[in-house]
């Protein structure tokens, strides 16, 4: 899912703090609209929880993902999933729709990424996604920011979390037409408190620590964070701001 060096995906470790993720993607599969028999691409599919719904839809689907444990996941599901550079897909005219789900923040390269997608499509194509937009986990990255600059380090934040304008620019410079773009802010409770989300989604962060003071430099940003995001019945939220999109490559492109 991700393509810096620094994060490791670990499929039952997905499971246990961010199932929520393909579980509130199910809106994205809305927005697809697919048919039967069509051709997908699903791009940055990790462990193949969306992938697989789209199969069972009548779909012919394609994942790919940069994660080798992610699409060892998805193929003991028994999904036709490839280890992939999102940002340097291979493909030429093969697929109805390209579908994304909270993996395009992780391609630093966004207009690769699009260059890519536009290839892979027929004309006429839909390319649909949501991932983090412009102020998405902003609270929790200012707190990790804070601690690790109290330890004399400054680290770049890895993500790419756009305005809507930004990448309506970036997908209509290469062609597409935008049908539709927005932000939604989400804020989404998480199945424990704040460690298990930043082990799961912060090791660009923490990958650069000691590790022996990884557990302590954790046990900070959780208790600055406590006050915004854990409310009086002990429930955590992320500040999840997703930027929710669908595209379309026109019949005359070539």
């Amino acid at each position: 899912m991700s393509s810096s060096h620094a994060q490791h995906w670990d499929p039952a470790q997905y499971a246990e703090h961010a199932r929520f993720v393909s579980d509130l993607g199910m809106p994205v599969v809305e927005l697809l609209a697919p048919k039967p028999g069509e051709r997908i691409l699903d791009l940055g599919c990790g462990d193949g929880a969306l992938t697989l719904k789209l199969a069972k839809l009548g779909c012919t689907v394609v994942g790919v993902d940069s994660s080798p444990d992610m699409v060892a996941a998805a193929k003991s599901l028994g999904l036709n999933a490839q280890v992939m550079d999102g940002q340097r897909l291979p493909f030429t005219n093969e697929f109805d729709a390209v579908f994304s789900n909270a993996a395009l923040h992780w391609m630093n390269h966004p207009k690769d990424v699009i260059t890519s997608v536009w290839r892979a499509l027929n004309p006429g194509g839909r390319f649909v996604g949501e991932f983090g937009g412009y102020g998405n986990v902003s609270t929790i990255t200012t707190a990790i920011e804070a601690v690790l600059f109290s330890r004399g380090m400054t680290i770049a934040n890895p993500w790419f979390f756009p305005r809507p304008d930004e990448y309506r620019k970036l997908l209509e410079a290469m062609g597409f037409a935008v049908d539709s773009i927005a932000l939604i802010p989400r804020p989404t409770p998480l199945p424990e408190d704040m460690s298990g989300w930043l082990q799961t989604f912060a090791q660009p962060y923490t990958s650069a620590l000691p590790a022996t003071e990884t557990r302590g430099f954790l046990s900070e940003v959780v208790e600055a964070l406590r006050p915004m995001l854990c409310d009086a019945k002990g429930t955590w939220h992320a500040d999840y701001v997703r930027l929710r999109f669908s595209a379309t490559k026109p019949q005359t492109a070539l």
